[in-house]
């Protein structure tokens, strides 16, 4: 879950690939930790820990609980945890974030951001989605959400105090002033904004005051980040937050995309955590450049071990870099029912439903394999590669039979069939990036998906294009997952395997 080191004495960007948008970043000594949105899956917000800004590695998730995340069964994709901020602060990690499918705005604490955390503190009196958390010398905590408008709290009790105030909201008319971050740096107090949506025109601006409730003079340079209107490879940056690196320098985190294809340009791993380093002149901040190779840091580099490719189920708890949608119940998935293996028990009948039991991983790299060894001598399922519920291919086995299935939008088809004879099989999804673009309309990727025989041979049954599971096609804020499902009766997966290619 972390970078890996490029060529020639460069560090590779971003450093946390994949589904990890809305990154917010807090120092606790010599350690890092970050947070990310999570959406309609369970459980939310992977936190991350780093020594070096480089590499990070995913330490738990947040809300691991019922009672911490409550996702209907109903709730939309792209629903669910938006944008947390995560601070250290008196000793105690909190973290505030925004369940806009029913519960609102949260704030949950932990003395371990491993975990566990707290159950929620609720905040009914803050309004608006991106919350986040500053104290200033007199203990006050302010909290500052999309708006852009701020609100004193009791973040112990959740209380309010006052009425919330509109603050600098970026440039006059720009699109969704949102992701507000507030801090005192040297004499000022900047609040750090995300503005113009979080498409091609997302940008990150800035001002500054003298106190924490402004007024706030704007950085005459805004936006301070933005590739907006460029053909930069790195596109949509914005949703920012600022740290201090272990020589006291500055580097900014960041959300991003890559798209590739034709036009206009699809991106299918969601939106990815940059990093970027930060000056400063004339008090304010300058960021540097972004570049997928960029300089590594002027202070060591530590690399964590790599984390396996192939899972075998063999612990009592699946990993957290593991995903469901919207919940996960003991009953419907368990490492416990036969040994060795994850076991699977349907509810929803498709991936077309949003009760469906999945579990899964993000998609990290644009051009990657999947695979798994799956009995379904006791029901159906199979291995997925998921958008949303209108957006998704899989290849599904019975025990005599497996089937490519696509739905893109409203339209279902069952694209290919193969029979087998006898359980397990091996069933595999293969991602490649679209390299050389030759017409305008060509895909980001193609996806195909097979089934390994009994004799030991590979059978590609559907080669796919993958512009059908990008968020320009589908909308959104998710990025690909690859999962393993049940639609009926019960599945059981001796393994899984996940590697990149080289992209």
């Amino acid at each position: 879950m972390s970078s890996t080191p490029a060529r020639d004495n460069t560090i590779s960007n971003p450093v946390i690939p994949g589904f990890h948008p809305d990154p917010s970043i807090c120092r606790a000594g010599e350690d890092y930790y970050l947070a990310c949105s999570s959406f309609e899956y369970y459980p939310g917000v992977p936190i991350f820990h780093s020594r070096d800004l480089v590499h990070w590695t995913q330490i738990g998730n947040a809300l691991d609980r019922p009672s911490q995340l409550r996702l209907p069964p109903d709730s939309t994709s792209s629903g669910g945890l938006y944008a947390p901020t995560l601070r250290h602060h008196d000793g105690r990690f909190w973290l505030v974030i925004t369940n806009v499918s029913g519960d609102g705005n949260l704030l949950f604490t932990a003395t371990d951001p491993a975990g566990p955390w707290s159950d929620p503190i609720r905040l009914p009196g803050v309004h608006g989605i991106d919350p986040d958390l500053a104290w200033d010398d007199e203990g006050n905590c302010w909290c500052t959400v999309a708006g852009v408008s701020q609100i004193r709290i009791d973040p112990h009790t959740g209380e309010t105090v006052g009425e919330p105030r509109r603050l600098w909201s970026g440039a006059p008319g720009a699109k969704a002033p949102e992701a507000p971050h507030l801090y005192r740096i040297g004499e000022y107090w900047y609040l750090l904004i995300a503005e113009g949506g979080t498409e091609r025109c997302h940008g990150v601006s800035i001002a500054r005051s003298h106190t924490p409730n402004g007024p706030f003079e704007p950085c005459p340079t805004n936006p301070i980040l933005t590739h907006r209107g460029t053909d930069h490879p790195i596109q949509n940056t914005g949703h920012a937050d600022l740290v201090q690196g272990p020589d006291g320098s500055w580097w900014m985190v960041f959300l991003g995309v890559r798209p590739r294809g034709g036009t206009p340009g699809w991106h299918v791993l969601g939106r990815e955590t940059f990093l970027a380093p930060v000056t400063w002149a004339d008090g304010w901040p300058v960021v540097g450049e972004v570049s997928s190779a960029m300089a590594p840091p002027p202070w060591p580099l530590q690399e964590p071990p790599a984390v396996p490719a192939r899972d075998d189920f063999e612990l009592s708890e699946l990993a957290p870099s593991w995903i469901s949608l919207r919940s996960r119940s003991a009953e419907d998935c368990t490492t416990k029912e036969r040994s060795g293996w994850l076991s699977l028990r349907a509810r929803g009948q498709s991936l077309d439903v949003t009760d469906v039991v999945l579990v899964g991983r993000r998609q990290q790299h644009l051009s990657c394999r999947a695979r798994t060894l799956v009995d379904t001598a006791q029901g159906r399922g199979g291995l997925a590669l998921r958008l949303d519920e209108q957006h998704h291919y899989e290849i599904e086995a019975t025990e005599s039979e497996v089937r490519v299935i696509a739905r893109i939008g409203p339209l279902r088809s069952v694209v290919a069939s193969h029979s087998v004879t006898g359980m397990p099989v091996v069933l595999r999804i293969e991602v490649a990036v679209t390299r050389q673009v030759t017409d305008a309309r060509q895909g980001p990727d193609i996806v195909s998906l097979g089934v390994k025989e009994g004799d030991g041979a590979f059978v590609e049954l559907a080669v796919l294009d993958g512009r059908y599971l990008s968020t320009e096609v589908a909308g959104g804020f998710t990025g690909r997952v690859i999962g393993l499902y049940a639609a009926n009766g019960t599945v059981h997966f001796d393994w899984f395997d996940y590697e990149p290619l080289e992209d």
